[in-house]
């Protein structure tokens, strides 16, 4: 059930969508990446990809979509929803079926994951 901290080392999977009708079109990378970026950090004014905390997407031939996610520090107080906020909006996009997102903790995630967009509207240049 979303909510709440998360015990660092915990790991938690959220999942949405509903599979794919057969011979239907399977989203691309792009597709998925521009869904994760509309979910932002309430905190942060960056959304969670260009932010480095999205660490793997991995896309099967039949539309699903795994996810490997962090944060930026297990006391986030959003951190038991933030991995059913970007199944959601990955389950959204065109193309895609079922949803896996999976937070992790190891590695732990450093301001060196950002993307330079993301450093830049944190004035971390």
């Amino acid at each position: 059930m979303p909510g709440g901290q998360v015990a660092e080392g915990e790991e938690l999977t959220a999942r949405a969508g509903a599979p794919l009708e057969p011979g239907a079109k399977v989203a691309d990378e792009d597709t998925v990446i521009e869904a994760l970026r509309t979910v932002h950090d309430p905190e942060i004014p960056v959304n969670l990809y260009d932010l480095g905390l999205i660490y793997s997407i991995d896309i099967a031939k039949d539309g699903s979509v795994v996810i490997e996610m962090s944060l930026t520090a297990p006391a986030c107080p959003v951190a038991g929803e933030m991995p059913f906020d970007v199944a959601r909006a990955v389950a959204g996009a065109e193309g895609v079926g079922e949803v896996a997102v999976t937070l992790i903790w190891d590695p732990p995630w450093t301001p060196e994951r950002m993307s330079e967009d993301a450093q830049l509207a944190l004035g971390l240049f």
